[in-house]
C-alpha cells in the first residue's frame, strides 16, 4: 500500500496511507483543468484537506500571529516525478482559503494502491496536480 512522509517544521511527522487520509472529513472537488497534451480534464476527487492534515500534524508556527504563517511553504513530491510548492496562505482559512486536497478518490474510484494525489481546485491547468504522493514537507522561508 502506498504511504506518503508527511514531515518538515511539524510537532507530529508522520507516514501516512490513503486509508489514513481518510480519517479526515472528506471533501469533494469536481475539476475541469486544461491538459497541453489532451484539452480539457474532467474529473471528481475525494480527499482530505491538505491544511487540515498538517494542521493536525502540529505545524511550527504560532497560529495567532498571521505574518508568521505567511512565510511558510508546503512542497510536495509525487512518484510520477512531478514536484511543487504551495504557500501556506494558498490555503489557509484566513488567507486563500483554497481547498487543496490529498485524494483518496478519483472518479469512484479509491486510490490506494495508485497513492495519494495532491488537487489544486483552482489551478486552471494541472500542473500543480502531482499523483502517488511521496512527501509533503512543510517549512518557513529563511528571515534572511
Amino acid at each position: 500500500m502506498a504511504e506518503l512522509m508527511l514531515h518538515g517544521d511539524l510537532d507530529h511527522p508522520a507516514k501516512l496511507t490513503v486509508e489514513d487520509l481518510r480519517s479526515w472529513p472528506q471533501h469533494r472537488a469536481e475539476v475541469t483543468f486544461d491538459c497541453a497534451t489532451n484539452g480539457p480534464q474532467h474529473h471528481v476527487f475525494e480527499g482530505a484537506l491538505l491544511r487540515q492534515v498538517v494542521a493536525d500534524a502540529g505545524p511550527g508556527f504560532d497560529a495567532g500571529r498571521r505574518k508568521e504563517r505567511s512565510r511558510f511553504l508546503l512542497t510536495v513530491n509525487g512518484g510520477d516525478g512531478h514536484h511543487t510548492v504551495l504557500a501556506w496562505a494558498e490555503v489557509d482559512e484566513e488567507f486563500a482559503d483554497n481547498p487543496v486536497l490529498l485524494a483518496t478518490r478519483l472518479d469512484g474510484e479509491d486510490l490506494d494502491e495508485a497513492g495519494a494525489q495532491l488537487v489544486v481546485p483552482s489551478d486552471r491547468c494541472g500542473a500543480r496536480y502531482v499523483s502517488a504522493v511521496t512527501h509533503v514537507w512543510f517549512g518557513a522561508m529563511d528571515r534572511t
